[in-house]
């Protein structure tokens, strides 16, 4: 793909997430395309539908906050790593909020969606997880996809404040404490 497409796409899909957080996913095209700087044609020649648009915002998204999994682990202790993945999902969450409808629509453009979502998020979470707990952080036996739905019930619907989202994560992630087997100390001195 040239380089000029390839921005046009990443402008068009920056622009879109914006719109539908403030306007939702049926925002007229003609707004998502000033924003990001392209005319109609060059909209549609990427996103022939509606639903192309959707999807490639919603894949962005997942991308973008299961890629932070490797970065935190990187540069944050076990636990500490856990926690801010959680957070970044829990915003995730909220984000999506807005093309929620779209993706239960029923529509088949969006049917491979929840697939990928957990193709991308579960070994995210799951590593994150394995980490804490083998430093005896958290507890063993906990279901990254389990884990995932409850953070997504957890958080406020659509329309609802999500301030207390982040209470809600919190006492979940104490949760994951409780039972955990800590490591045993060094006796070395």
């Amino acid at each position: 793909m040239r380089a000029d497409a390839q921005r046009n796409i990443d402008a068009l899909i920056g622009a879109a997430r914006e719109v539908f957080r403030v306007s939702g996913v049926d925002a007229p095209v003609r707004e998502i395309a000033t924003r990001a700087g392209v005319g109609l044609a060059t909209f549609y020649r990427h996103f022939p539908e509606r639903s192309d648009l959707v999807t490639a915002v919603f894949r962005h998204e997942v991308d973008a906050c299961a890629d932070t999994a490797a970065t935190l682990a990187a540069t944050y202790e076990p636990l500490e790593a856990l926690v801010r993945w959680l957070r970044r999902f829990t915003e995730f969450v909220g984000a999506k909020r807005g093309l929620a409808a779209a993706l239960h629509s029923g529509n088949p453009a969006f049917e491979p969606l929840p697939a990928y979502f957990q193709h991308r998020f579960e070994p995210a979470l799951g590593s994150l997880l394995a980490a804490a707990a083998a430093a005896g952080e958290v507890r063993d036996d906990v279901d990254p996809l389990e884990l995932l739905h409850a953070v997504s019930r957890l958080c406020s619907p659509a329309g609802v404040d999500h301030a207390g989202d982040d209470r809600m994560v919190a006492l979940l992630i104490d949760g994951l404490r409780y039972g955990a087997k800590p490591k045993p100390r060094s006796t070395e001195h």
